[in-house]
């Protein structure tokens, strides 16, 4: 091969792992770095002893005030009533920022929750509710972002059993953080 031909082929596999990584980041449009984290019963304030289990991964595009998320979870003790992105640190309950799915009238209109299997949704400045008392208002999409990016989110996932939360995640910047949790064995 003369030096012609290497600096073609240098350049097409440039332009081809460039195509891959440009299409692997589309997936979710032009969105900013994913978050996410397993939902466990032992994470609740106070801990639960469930059998529930579940994954939450969030892709968060500023730029389109959109974070399109996807939770999963399956096991659980009873019915799931509702799913919530919560303001508050590891072992602190805190108060309601955004519905990712409910049973009953919420604001924002958030899908129905299955009994198990995935909810996808996203979430815009119009979903966010909160929470007033912890500083952010409703609407205030930016400052949940900073939130979530600064480790202080959690999500909780609520059933009949369990009303104040059956299992519960804290929410972070864990793009290692990769689980087959969305299978519904």
């Amino acid at each position: 091969m003369n030096g012609k031909q290497a600096k073609l082929g240098l350049v097409a596999s440039v332009l081809a792992v460039g195509g891959l990584t440009a299409s692997s980041a589309g997936a979710h449009g032009d969105e900013g770095g994913g978050s996410s984290t397993r939902l466990t019963g032992y994470e609740e304030v106070p801990a639960v002893s469930t059998t529930g289990r579940g994954h939450f991964r969030a892709w968060v595009n500023e730029g389109r005030n959109r974070i399109t998320y996807s939770l999963s979870y399956r096991k659980m003790s009873s019915e799931v009533v509702a799913a919530h992105i919560h303001l508050g640190q590891r072992s602190v309950n805190g108060g309601v920022a955004a519905f990712l799915c409910s049973d009953e009238a919420a604001p924002g209109s958030p899908p129905t929750c299955p009994d198990r299997g995935v909810v996808r949704d996203t979430i815009t400045p119009a979903d966010v509710i909160g929470p007033e008392a912890q500083g952010i208002a409703p609407g205030e999409f930016d400052e949940l972002v900073r939130a979530m990016r600064s480790g202080v989110t959690y999500v909780n996932v609520h059933s009949t059993t369990f009303p104040s939360g059956e299992i519960r995640g804290q929410i972070g910047n864990h793009d290692d953080d990769d689980h087959d949790d969305d299978d519904d064995d």
